[in-house]
């Protein structure tokens, strides 16, 4: 069953957080959820909580949802990479980022966290659940895309997108679209779990990416 942990990127480490879910083919992947948006007033963490609902109940996924908020390293990069965020991102084998779309991009704050990293995450797939306007945040997520491919991230091709997100949302944070969403929920999970095994098995046999 999934197991889903929401803590600050800068809270002490869940207690499964550094717990291996083993290296087999038929292990599951422990897939890091980041809220990328630390601004008041942020829709990231109902965007997040959608998409971690959607995906309970698979048995070949672990989540850690880790919230950038309040982390050191969200407003500035003038002190040492918060190491609890950095354990928990080793540990992830996948990634989800759940990013606004801020003025044809993506947050500040987002990309002070991704740069404080390289290592961690070097060959593990990323995924990513936007939100915006009418372009539902994929101008966002090209962007992303380029960045982590600098990181040796590996992207993977499909992606959730919420166009106009405060028109499919009701006042619990359920999803009142005509399914669209959760099929794509569940593809880009597919996703993640088949790239996750494969580049956890390839960096168990060759080692960390050079």
């Amino acid at each position: 069953m999934t197991r889903t942990s929401t803590t600050p990127a800068n809270s002490a480490t869940p207690a499964d957080a550094g717990t291996s879910t083993g290296t087999g083919p038929a292990d599951p992947v422990r897939l890091a959820v980041i809220i990328g948006s630390v601004r008041a007033g942020r829709y990231g963490p109902t965007v997040a909580r959608w998409f971690t609902g959607e995906i309970t109940g698979r048995d070949d996924v672990v989540v850690d949802v880790v919230d950038l908020l309040g982390s050191d390293l969200a407003p500035r990069m003038d002190r040492d990479p918060d190491p609890d965020l950095g354990a928990r991102l080793a540990a992830a084998d996948a990634f989800v980022v759940v990013t606004p779309e801020y003025n044809h991009s993506y947050p500040a704050g987002l990309k002070i966290a991704i740069d404080a990293f390289h290592s961690e995450w070097a060959a593990k797939p990323v995924g990513f659940v936007s939100y915006g306007g009418r372009s539902g945040g994929i101008r966002a997520v090209e962007h992303l895309r380029t960045v982590f491919v600098e990181l040796h991230g590996a992207p993977v091709r499909d992606a959730v997108s919420l166009p106009d997100y405060w028109t499919l949302f009701d006042d619990d944070g359920a999803l009142t679209d005509d399914g669209s969403a959760a099929q794509a929920a569940q593809l880009l999970a597919g996703q993640l779990v088949w790239w996750g095994r494969a580049l956890r098995d390839a960096r168990a046999r060759h080692g960390a990416l050079a």
